[in-house]
């Protein structure tokens, strides 16, 4: 029986072997050069700014003339004489506690509802999703600007029941709630989360309950809410961060008014770096913004002990 001989490469052969193809991809380089455009666009779209900006909350800059170093003055001026600032961070505030409640739990109920086997689930989850997809756009904040006006469909649908309508983005009592119904509007990331988290949740622990007695109503306390509390965590910390940087809509509906009712954080401080172009000013707004979303983010996470449920950790009362 013939065997074929074993050939062993000489030793010139054998240094070369790192260099080949395969070598080649499998040094770290490789990997640099992959995530290189990522990388390259953090630095000078994300870090960069964010270095010049802190620079620039310590300046006097005007974008016309070369920022004068000022210290903590903008600061104090933010803090000791500033009513707007005080008065844009509590419509901030109080949209918020206002929007993300709303959004999450309509999110959570369309979840539930969508979690559901019948027959063409799929299609009315696309349709369900599509405002998310486009409700941030500037088309819809105009077209929800014309819905809620004097003239809109709003007040033409309780005209057909006798009711005289009013212009609802123009009164200060019912415009930060037009905002509100908007931003409740696009759960749709919300809900698909929600909809993975429910999924998650065997099928047989409601079976057990329901034998035992649990009623729906009691099922959706004890089960549903505590096996998707890190979900729910997840989703809170989002449409938080997301709701202290709302701009668009307020922008586009309302421009801040009427009478700074809708006048959030962001426009103020857009106002104050591109209208008045007091750029080092606005930059100290930006910084003390993220101070109070950091802070609020920690909150949440500080506060999750008491009420998120981990299956591998339990409950940490």
């Amino acid at each position: 029986m013939h065997t074929q001989p074993t050939i062993i490469p000489s030793k010139k052969l054998q240094k070369k072997a790192p260099f080949t193809l395969k070598g080649r991809w499998e040094s770290p380089i490789a990997g640099y050069l992959f995530i290189s455009p990522w990388l390259l666009g953090f630095l000078l779209l994300t870090l960069w700014p964010m270095i010049q900006s802190i620079y620039y909350s310590f300046t006097k800059f005007t974008l016309l003339d070369a920022p004068e170093w000022v210290g903590l003055r903008n600061y104090e001026r933010i803090f000791a004489d500033d009513d707007i600032f005080v008065q844009s961070l509590q419509v901030t505030l109080l949209f918020v506690v206002l929007s993300v409640p709303i959004k999450l739990f309509s999110a959570l109920m369309v979840a539930m509802l969508l979690n559901k086997k019948i027959k063409g689930i799929s299609i009315y989850r696309t349709f369900i999703y599509l405002p998310s997809l486009i409700g941030s756009s500037i088309a819809v904040a105009v077209l929800w600007k014309n819905i809620f006006g004097i003239d809109g469909f709003i007040n033409k649908f309780l005209s057909v029941f006798g009711i005289k309508g009013i212009s609802w983005i123009s009164n200060p009592s019912t415009a930060l709630a037009t905002l509100i119904i908007l931003v409740a509007w696009q759960f749709g990331s919300s809900m698909v989360i929600f909809l993975a988290g429910l999924k998650q949740i065997p099928a047989e622990i409601y079976e057990a309950s329901s034998v035992d007695g649990a009623s729906k109503f009691r099922q959706f306390f004890t089960i549903t809410i505590p096996m998707l509390s890190p979900v729910l965590l997840f989703n809170l910390v989002l449409q938080t961060i997301g709701s202290f940087q709302m701009f668009t809509q307020a922008f586009i509906i309302t421009k801040g008014g009427p009478v700074n009712s809708t006048y959030m954080y962001a426009l103020y401080l857009y106002d104050r770096a591109f209208s008045r172009y007091d750029m080092g000013y606005a930059s100290s707004l930006a910084w003390i913004l993220l101070v109070i979303i950091a802070i609020s983010t920690a909150l949440i996470f500080a506060s999750s002990r008491y009420w998120v449920f981990y299956e591998t950790e339990g409950s940490k009362k």
